[in-house]
């Protein structure tokens, strides 16, 4: 369960690291419209999301996150983002490897805000939020397809 779990999230890792490979900075780090985020802000904000509800959340392994600085980033480059998604990858696998299905009933408490979540819910809800902003980059790439 937990290797088929990391391969979906590294699967998705891939699908996105397609939509940047090939972008130029001023691409991926172009809002589309006023409120929206750009391709680099998905990629940190997502690889960081993932690491706090799979790491600080699921493993009671913390770490520094400063959430507000991932929609602040600005000229990053595709090499940078996708390395950022492989290093994902590594701590992904490391991390749900140390679990068993015992595991996913145990209860946990958010750092962040003190509530409590189930380990599967922790895990996923990091699958599903992955997902989401992969199709935001999709999206994005579409629209500066479109241009």
């Amino acid at each position: 369960m937990f290797e088929d779990y990391a391969e979906r999230l590294a699967f998705l890792h891939r699908q996105a690291e397609t939509l940047i490979a090939d972008l130029p900075p001023d691409a991926l780090n172009w809002p589309p419209m006023p409120g929206m985020n750009s391709i680099a802000v998905l990629v940190v904000h997502l690889t960081g999301a993932e690491r706090y509800w799979i790491g600080d959340v699921a493993a009671g392994d913390p770490h520094e996150r400063d959430r507000d600085a991932e929609f602040e980033v600005t000229d990053l480059d595709a090499e940078t983002l996708i390395a950022r998604l492989r290093a994902s990858d590594e701590y992904i696998a490391s991390a749900v490897n140390a679990f068993s299905l015992d595991d996913l009933n145990a209860e946990r408490i958010s750092p962040r805000d003190g509530e409590t979540f189930t380990v599967a819910w922790a895990l996923l809800h990091a699958l599903e939020h992955t997902a989401m902003h992969v199709g935001h980059l999709q999206m994005t790439r579409q629209i500066l397809e479109s241009m």
